[in-house]
């Protein structure tokens, strides 16, 4: 019963490519200066925590590589993303990486053609190459260790359903777990005034 409640109070509310300005964002103007900052490559870091079912995880791995093919940085460049999460449900499911039709709403065609695969029932799953850039761990945001040597920290509407001491003990672990001109990337609702 306590497990049942448990699941209860999660909130798993996401989906791939939310807030598209702020992707856009990501691809040709963020991506670009880590590249700067890296010149002739890097393997770069990022963690998604509360990544519930996998799909800010995989948007920011789709937007890595647009951003190279888009811009051409020389030198090798990858990025390995940590993505976490409290449900170990959702965490299953994202290692799976097979979604439903009803991302067409939010995946353009282009994507899906590039990214995803048709699954033999009906969906779709994220193609191997975007599935390897990401790995997928239980974590409790609050308690365990945080990563850290990070390039991007990617933290999109969690804040908002904690209270401020407990946004005052993550913030800062945000600024320890990023590198120097590292790149916070809060949701718009953590960034409203």
């Amino acid at each position: 019963e306590m497990d049942l409640l448990f699941k209860e109070l999660l909130i798993g509310v996401t989906n791939f490519f939310r807030d598209p300005a702020l992707w856009d964002s990501l691809r040709d103007t963020a991506m670009p200066a880590l590249f700067a900052q890296h010149c002739g490559g890097a393997s770069l870091r990022a963690w998604v925590p509360a990544c519930s079912s996998g799909e800010e995880a995989y948007s920011l791995a789709m937007v890595f590589k647009e951003a190279l093919e888009k811009f051409k940085p020389e030198g090798r460049y990858t990025l390995h993303i940590y993505a976490t999460d409290i449900d170990t449900d959702a965490i299953d499911k994202a290692r799976k990486g097979v979604y439903p039709d009803n991302i067409l709403v939010d995946v353009a065609p282009d994507r899906i053609k590039r990214f995803f695969v048709a699954d033999e029932d009906g969906g779709y799953r994220i193609g191997k190459d975007v599935r390897d850039m990401v790995v997928f761990a239980p974590q409790n945001i609050i308690s365990d260790p945080p990563f850290t040597k990070l390039d991007i920290l990617c933290c999109r509407n969690l804040l908002i359903y904690f209270g401020p001491s407990l946004q005052k003990k993550l913030l800062p672990l945000f600024h320890y777990a990023l590198n120097r001109d590292g790149l916070l990337v809060l949701g718009s609702a953590e960034t409203r005034k």
